[in-house]
């Protein structure tokens, strides 16, 4: 698969059934993130490969409502990192941007090989640190929900979210997005 087609494939299922994680996928996600491009190379991320069935269950606390279907996963992948650890130029802040890149690199990999890698902003990032002793210092920045996808819709899903499982859903259109050598205003 090139990269093309996995950004194509890329879906954010949330009808899982489980799949075996292994200390190899978690070590093959590793590498794709240490290569990534990062500002000065800084390499900003700090990553939790949550896959114990009972710290998932304890993980299943910090989610939202609306995401009962993450309860499902194979693995919650969780997104930290510091603002002191990247880049500050003048008033740009370049953590956020790289940790994004990294994570993007993991849910591509992860659709490589035939798994769902879904980010979510839909939890308490005070009860995920509880849980995983993760300092205040220390910004959770995402949760990434890991399994197989499922033909079966799951019955905790809403209207919507079935809808979405269904078929992907609207993008919007490329030219209300793209400027070509200036930025025009197109409300």
């Amino acid at each position: 698969m090139d990269v093309k087609e996995a950004i194509g494939k890329r879906r954010a299922y949330r009808s899982l059934i489980p799949v075996k994680i292994s200390d190899e996928l978690i070590t093959d996600f590793a590498e794709c993130v240490q290569i990534t491009a990062s500002c000065f190379n800084n390499q900003p991320w700090k990553y939790v490969f949550v896959y114990d069935q009972e710290m998932l269950k304890k993980m299943h606390e910090a989610l939202s409502s609306g995401n009962e279907w993450a309860k499902k996963a194979s693995m919650i992948i969780v997104v930290l990192g510091k603002q002191e650890d990247d880049c500050v130029i003048r008033d740009r802040i370049y953590y956020r941007f790289d940790i994004g890149m990294a994570t993007g690199a993991i849910i591509l990999r992860a659709t490589e090989l035939g798994l769902v890698a879904h980010p979510i902003a839909g939890y308490s990032p005070k009860k995920t640190r509880e849980i995983l002793c993760i300092p205040e210092d220390i910004d959770v920045i995402a949760l990434v929900i890991v399994g197989k996808h499922s033909d079966k819709i799951d019955p905790v899903l809403s209207d919507k979210q079935v809808e979405a499982e269904k078929k992907r859903p609207e993008r919007i259109p490329i030219d209300e997005f793209v400027y070509i050598n200036r930025y025009i205003d197109k409300r």
